[in-house]
């Protein structure tokens, strides 16, 4: 069995054929996923696709992308809307420098920060999204983890050696997508094979970054298993080892999520 630890369901995508992508990723293997929140505004929508569909669960929380959307929700609001069952994260949050159009650094940071503290508040896991940002990344969650401890995952990992490291110190998991099984991703196998077994996650970030062989196509939760795949071979164990590693780690991380 096969966790698909970041997708994201709500997307227009998958609109039209929800049921049919769900019953993709459980014929290859893959039978729980998590479809991750891009607005806190859209709670209800995740909610609702987590209802319908027993094989998936959701987060609540403000992409990066978004910051200047949602500049100050307050870490209560987004605590306060985790209380259905199926709502076993929070996030995804982050910084992301990419795009020259995007919030601003601070507006950022405090988003971020916000909800760093509605992961404590709830006893839920943060989804972290990080993108040309790492040495401030590094900085905002050393000092958060030093006022107090939180829990959460380093997701798409796409980043230097010096933040997976940071990260794994101050005790969060890594989740690796299918950027790690393309051809001149030696660096990020490199990573990979560095960060301790039991702190790695995989996951599709779908619709985007399909692995090969479906490079070019719409990613969906399905494609986890080829992730998977990639991954058991870059750290030479066997495929069914690390699914099992993998599934046993995201129930150490999501702690409210329950074992199929």
């Amino acid at each position: 069995m096969l966790i698909d630890s970041h997708c994201h369901l709500d997307f227009p995508d998958f609109s039209a054929d929800i049921a049919g992508v769900v019953a993709r990723a459980g014929a290859a293997g893959v039978t729980r996923m998590l479809t991750i929140s891009t607005r806190v505004a859209k709670a209800d929508t995740y909610r609702a696709i987590a209802e319908a569909h027993p094989q998936v669960w959701y987060t609540v929380g403000t992409h990066p992308h978004g910051a200047g959307e949602e500049p100050d929700v307050p870490a209560e609001t987004i605590a306060a809307l985790t209380g259905h069952p199926r709502c076993i994260g929070i996030g995804e949050a982050g910084l992301d420098y990419h795009y020259a159009d995007a919030a601003p650094e601070a507006v950022q940071e405090r988003v971020l920060r916000a909800h760093i503290e509605a992961a404590r508040a709830s006893a839920l896991p943060l989804v972290i999204h990080s993108r040309d940002a790492d040495a401030h990344m590094e900085a905002v969650l050393t000092d958060e983890m030093r006022k107090r401890p939180f829990t959460g995952v380093l997701h798409c990992f796409s980043s230097g050696r010096r933040l997976a490291e940071a990260g794994v110190e101050l005790g969060l998991f890594v989740s690796f997508s299918g950027i790690v099984t393309f051809r001149r991703s030696h660096d990020l196998r490199d990573i990979a094979r560095a960060v301790p077994r039991d702190r790695i996650l995989v996951e599709t970030d779908a619709p985007f970054l399909a692995p090969e062989p479906h490079r070019g196509r719409t990613n969906e939760p399905a494609y986890t298993a080829d992730t998977a795949r990639s991954l058991a071979a870059t750290l030479d164990i066997p495929f069914e080892d690390f699914a099992r590693a993998s599934t046993d780690n995201f129930h150490r991380l999501f702690t409210k999520a329950e074992r199929a």
